[in-house]
């Protein structure tokens, strides 16, 4: 059961989403989609389909290699050749490509030179089916090293190729303001509200809500955000935008702030943590992490709650 080949299907589907998203916004008279805005997230949505298409045999092959591999290891040691395609393995496998993602997300939020490749998605201050082409290009030379374990343990390369494919049409659905919260389904997964709160630049909200289909990694792991619990206006897009709609300065910011960085760093330790450290981690503090700003943040507010005591 290989359903790879129907992935090519959803790109005219996607696009036909974001032009209805388009016709309703302008029928409606919101101001959702801003047109240089609107035609940079394409051009680097090209980009990226480019660069998906160009690496994707690329990929099979090397998860091929270490399927054929670890063959040898799986039957001598576990008694098996591979798991196959019965439609329970096919959940399992879609389980483990989601667990995958959470942890390939979340280290884009949290290594510098990741989060260099991975900013380009959050660089618009536009949160619509538009901005959710935006993807970096960069991304797809060091994203398939993480889900070698799959196909490594037995799954078949192709079925999990697709399960990367599938959980990437889940969450460009994502990326939408007019689906409501969803009641006790967030519990589980990821929905629109949630992803919005992850797109939010807000320090309350930044590196929350990482799944991709499901959000119980996050619950697990202390990322999670409920997006009722705060009803702060968001604010979307990075803490220091590109300023610009040129599909290479998006591209490229950020690599160009680590060589600024790592140029002015007095010592080889540091010009390596600012490579691999989280993005605003400084050696002098003049700059801070996300953590460290939620730390300040939550200071501010317990001291704005305790009561000044009359003389």
């Amino acid at each position: 059961m290989n359903i790879d080949y129907l992935i090519p299907y959803f790109i005219p589907l996607g696009l036909a989403v974001v032009a209805l998203e388009v016709l309703i916004s302008v029928k409606e008279k919101e101001d959702l989609y801003e047109w240089k805005d609107a035609l940079s997230s394409g051009v680097m949505g090209l980009g990226a389909s480019i660069m998906g298409g160009l690496t994707k045999m690329g990929i099979l092959a090397l998860f091929v290699f270490f399927f054929e591999l670890f063959r040898p290891l799986r039957i001598k040691y576990l008694g098996y050749d591979s798991f196959g395609w019965a439609w329970w393995i096919w959940v399992i496998c879609m389980i483990c490509d989601d667990f995958t993602f959470y942890w390939h997300h979340r280290f884009n939020h949290s290594v510098r030179v990741f989060w260099a490749a991975h900013v380009v998605h959050h660089s618009s201050d536009r949160f619509h089916y538009g901005s959710a082409l935006r993807n970096g290009w960069v991304v797809y030379f060091y994203k398939p090293f993480m889900w070698i374990w799959m196909p490594a343990l037995g799954f078949q390369p192709a079925m999990v190729l697709t399960g990367i494919s599938l959980s990437a049409i889940y969450q460009f659905l994502l990326h939408c303001k007019k689906v409501p919260h969803l009641g006790i389904l967030e519990k589980i997964f990821n929905t629109p509200q949630l992803h919005q709160l992850h797109h939010a630049r807000n320090i309350a909200f930044l590196d929350k809500n990482h799944g991709g289909i499901l959000i119980i990694w996050d619950r697990l792991f202390g990322t999670y955000k409920n997006a009722r619990e705060d009803d702060t206006e968001r604010e979307f897009g990075v803490l220091s935008p590109p300023n610009s709609y040129n599909p290479w300065i998006i591209f490229s910011h950020e690599y160009q702030n680590i060589w600024k960085d790592v140029r002015r760093a007095p010592t080889w330790k540091d010009k390596i943590k600012y490579m691999v450290y989280p993005p605003g981690w400084s050696h002098d503090n003049s700059k801070m992490t996300a953590k460290q700003m939620q730390r300040q943040l939550r200071a501010q507010q317990v001291r704005q709650q305790v009561p000044v005591e009359a003389d």
